[in-house]
């Protein structure tokens, strides 16, 4: 089984995920492998809340030009977990 901070990276703050606190929902950055059942283990584990749902995105790395050469950022996945009712996570 995999560590659960190797599933879930970290925590995303955006303007957007704020605006999804209100709805009980978390944005986090999370392993490209990982599924839903990974990451809700993982996040329950971690910060102790009962998880309601997990959707998933896969986010697209960037195209970046630096000076003469074309890159590309790596891509990486996104997960909104949401928790059940009651459930918070200390954000400070």
């Amino acid at each position: 089984m995999k560590d659960p901070h190797d599933v879930v990276k970290g925590m995303i703050r955006t303007e957007k995920g704020a605006n999804l606190l209100a709805l009980n929902k978390y944005q986090f950055w999370t392993d490209r492998t990982a599924n839903k059942i990974e990451i809700r283990k993982a996040v329950e584990d971690i910060y102790k809340v009962k998880v309601e749902g997990v959707n998933t995105i896969m986010m697209r790395g960037k195209t970046k030009r630096v000076r003469y050469a074309i890159g590309k950022t790596a891509d990486w996945k996104k997960a909104i977990v949401t928790l059940k009712e009651g459930s918070k996570i200390d954000i400070t």
